[in-house]
């Protein structure tokens, strides 16, 4: 008996999806509908460049119709009145079928936007239904306070949902940016609006279905696919939208800003780029697992991830053994079908991601940087949107690979002589997200960490993480946090209620 081919189970599983078709119609008040114009758009697989679903185009009158039925149903209490510990069930069973769905969930994530399926099946799936199924369980064991008032006083201090949560998502982790959004918002007793990149809509919509099956009520959770121009503006301009919770690039997440100040000032919190600086010294003693890690982290996710470690920092009296180590690891990352279980590295999202960062690789080339890996399209017969990873050496921190986020697997490679100097470098820098530092002097590791500008610094790894603690950047980086129970902080409003006694 011939052995199962598991690249051919999952192209078997694709072509049963697909001949089933995918319901691409948005969801509002838990029913499917078309958009109010009937305008579609195509949902286009970067795997092979083939039409996988036609998606409904939402705009303004469908925003409208979202927004209205998120009011009517913060209005009458039917999830914000529940007890905690009913909402808490729900979450839990929504966090479930997450689980149940696990295949077909990570399929959607592969064919709509390219990465691997083994990516998709062992973290973004897992990932998400943890997310949802924690701020779940945290729903009851958030407690209020009694300020320290006189006797003839009190004073009570609690949290109370903001009301309408507009999340607006972007294309690298749809379902995982989604969850982020979704687990504190919900679980805090607020309606959401769900606005899914244009470029990767279709585990929204499923979730969406997931959340009524476990008990969500219905126009709690809405979900308008639609472009950033027409769906995702309505929303952040609607006056009846209490809060945005936004992912995505700092260029829109400015223009975020200005639409609050436009509508009704909304709170805004903005989850935006990075160009995250990773430090390694020459007193670290295990420079192959930093090599190793500094690709890893790099390469994941085809290197579409804000947090991407894209600037390496490397001490000059190990660079260039370093930098040759760095090549010798770049071949397993090479380009392969998303759909094959050993893959690494699978599509860009679109032909537009694409052409911007073989753009970027020109622009390096141009300005004087030394290309030692990649540098070039691949699996162009295929019709899909394929980069070969790419490190270049001597890149100086002035050059526009070392200061715009390219969103693509491409590696800077930035020398120093000196620990100010590192210091310096790293924080010179628009963004201000995530950090690495490599050191086997705790001292060194503890002043360089906390010198660095950013929302986590990562020592002697890079890219380890929880739930349990925060994600978020300063600068242009964005505000507030996702993740953790400061998430809490961004879908509730501070209520005091003062009493007099006596």
């Amino acid at each position: 008996m011939n052995a199962p081919n598991p690249q051919g189970l999952w192209h078997a599983r694709a072509a049963d999806l697909l001949a089933r078709g995918i319901d691409g119609r948005m969801l509002i008040d838990g029913h499917r509908y078309n958009a109010t114009d009937g305008d579609l758009f195509d949902c286009v697989s970067p795997i092979d460049g083939r039409v996988i679903a036609r998606v409904a185009r939402g705009k303004q009158a469908d925003i409208d119709r979202a927004v209205q039925s998120a009011r009517a149903a913060f209005a009458d209490r039917r999830w914000a009145g529940m007890p905690p510990a009913a909402r808490k069930k729900v979450l839990v069973a929504f966090a479930e079928r997450i689980r149940a769905a696990r295949d077909e969930l990570a399929l959607l994530e592969t064919l709509d936007m390219g990465k691997p399926i083994k990516n998709a099946l062992s973290a973004d799936v897992p990932a998400a239904a943890r997310c949802i199924q924690w701020y779940g369980e945290a729903v009851d064991k958030i407690y209020d306070e009694v300020a320290p008032t006189p006797d003839s006083a009190l004073a009570l201090i609690t949290r109370q949902p903001v009301g309408v949560v507009g999340a607006i998502v972007p294309w690298n982790y749809p379902m995982l940016m989604a969850s982020w959004k979704l687990g504190p918002a919900l679980a805090a007793g607020n309606s959401v609006v769900l606005k899914p990149s244009e470029k990767s809509p279709l585990s929204a919509l499923r979730l969406a279905e997931l959340a009524l099956e476990a008990g969500l009520p219905e126009g709690v959770f809405n979900v308008v696919p639609g472009f950033g121009h027409e769906a995702g503006e309505a929303l952040a301009l609607h006056m009846d939208v209490d809060a945005i919770g936004f992912t995505g690039s700092t260029r829109i997440g400015r223009r975020m800003l200005d639409y609050s100040s436009r509508s009704n000032l909304k709170r805004v919190y903005n989850e935006l780029g990075g160009k995250s600086a990773n430090v390694v010294f020459a007193d670290f003693d295990d420079l192959d697992r930093a090599a190793a890690t500094a690709i890893g982290s790099m390469f994941y996710n085809q290197g579409e991830s804000c947090n991407a470690p894209s600037r390496l920092l490397v001490q000059e009296d190990i660079a260039d053994a370093f930098v040759k180590r760095l090549a010798e690891l770049t071949p397993p990352y090479a380009p392969a079908d998303p759909l094959d279980p050993g893959t690494a590295l699978g599509a860009l999202v679109d032909e537009t991601q694409t052409k911007t960062v073989m753009g970027y690789i020109q622009a390096g080339i141009d300005e004087g940087a030394h290309c030692v890996a990649g540098g070039c399209r691949a699996l162009e017969s295929s019709g899909g949107q394929y980069v070969a990873p790419t490190v270049f050496d001597g890149v100086r921190n002035d050059m526009r690979i070392a200061r715009e986020e390219i969103f693509g697997p491409v590696l800077s490679v930035i020398r120093f002589k000196t620990e100010a100097e590192a210091v310096a470098i790293a924080n010179d820098s628009a963004y201000g997200l995530h950090a690495g530092v490599w050191s086997s002097n705790l001292d060194r590791a503890v002043r360089v960490s906390r010198a660095l500008h950013a929302g986590t610094v990562h020592v002697n790894q890079y890219d380890e993480d929880d739930i349990t603690v925060p994600f978020g950047g300063v600068k242009q980086s964005g505000n507030g946090r996702d993740k953790s129970l400061h998430a809490f902080d961004k879908y509730t409003e501070l209520k005091t209620t003062w009493m007099r006694i006596g």
